[in-house]
């Protein structure tokens, strides 16, 4: 049986007689089963398809669907964290499935452009929407019970107000470009230090306190030398911490390089680094220690702004790094009211 493509939502309006020039409230009011009808099409209102990107492996068992680094618009449809999948001898297992069911569904192509082989899981770092979003696709695509996997506070965050607030915000965010995606929440907890075997390779869950949020997850693949680590470091972006902590953060790169040694960081937004937790804490503490001494000083907030902007730190990254601009007052606001918690 031919499946038809699903319309747009200009098409769907059209055939329901209400076009831009249509009276929308009048038609639908009018008539009950029109208001059936819209609302059966509403389900079947989809944002248009997300182009290819090709694979890149980092790994014996770990490739790298690269989403260039920015914030979610219409002409990125969304796609603005980095998707990983690892191909094991059980199957293949995703880290973070992107921003929509659209994404989640190229992913799901370049998958198969690599592999035959079915995904057996999914992981989600934490509850920011350009993580989980394609979850969608995934249980679609591999089914209903394909096991997903979060921290416990990741899965009941996605479960309450935040799973249907950033399904929202980024179809505002991208003109509507992810419509259709669903809230698929994770449905298996895990917890620091659990250890998952798929064929031949070893997953490690790892979560030292609040980072980026309270509920980060990093998902070390042993065998590789390699690990994801989310958005607690970023390569050329500040990352959103408002709901999470920078000497959390500090304390969270500590704890890893200290358990895992030398690894390949492999983060959602920005290119792979050995150096990565390094560079980027470099960065953070440029903005976080000049807010420190700020708060002894007993200087306030504009001062401490004007000191984080001096700090070579940050001066060094001021021109390059996506969003520097637009952000770094809220990020010093956040620091400073942080290092004020910490110091009294």
């Amino acid at each position: 049986m031919t499946i038809p493509a699903a319309p747009t939502r200009r098409t769907a309006l059209r055939q329901l007689g209400l076009g831009l020039g249509g009276t929308l409230g009048i038609g639908l009011a009018a008539v009950p089963e029109m208001r059936l009808l819209a609302a059966q099409l509403g389900d079947f209102v989809l944002g248009p398809p997300v182009a290819d990107v090709g694979p890149r492996q980092l790994s014996p068992h770990v490739w790298l669907v690269y989403a260039r680094d920015g914030f979610p618009t219409p002409e990125n449809r969304g796609l603005m964290a980095s998707i990983v999948f690892v191909v094991t001898a059980a199957g293949v297992v995703v880290l973070d499935s992107g921003a929509s069911l659209q994404i989640g569904e190229m992913v799901i192509r370049m998958i198969r452009a690599v592999t035959p082989k079915p995904v057996v899981a999914v992981f989600n770092s934490h509850f920011h929407g350009d993580h989980w979003l394609g979850n969608h696709a995934f249980a679609r695509t591999f089914g209903p019970d394909l096991p997903i996997h979060a921290l416990p506070p990741t899965i009941a965050q996605i479960r309450g107000t935040e799973g249907s607030t950033w399904r929202t915000l980024m179809e505002r965010w991208t003109n509507q470009a992810t419509l259709g995606t669903e809230v698929v929440a994770p449905n298996r907890p895990v917890h620091a230090g659990q250890r998952f075997s798929f064929g031949d390779v070893t997953l490690v869950m790892h979560h030292h306190g609040a980072a980026h949020t309270t509920s980060d997850l990093c998902v070390q693949v042993v065998e590789d030398g390699l690990t994801h680590v989310g958005d607690i470091a970023m390569a050329n972006r500040i990352a959103n911490i408002d709901d999470g902590s920078y000497p959390g953060t500090f304390r969270y790169y500590a704890a890893l390089k200290a358990t895992l040694g030398d690894q390949l960081w492999v983060p959602c937004h920005g290119e792979p680094g050995r150096d990565l937790l390094d560079t980027y804490g470099r960065f953070l503490a440029g903005i976080w220690e000049p807010c420190v001494q700020a708060v002894k000083d007993g200087r306030d907030e504009a001062t401490a702004k004007a000191m984080v902007l001096r700090d070579p730190r940050v001066a060094a990254r001021a021109k390059t790094m996506a969003g520097f601009d637009s952000n770094i007052g809220k990020y010093v606001s956040l620091a400073y009211l942080e290092a004020e918690k910490e110091a009294f």
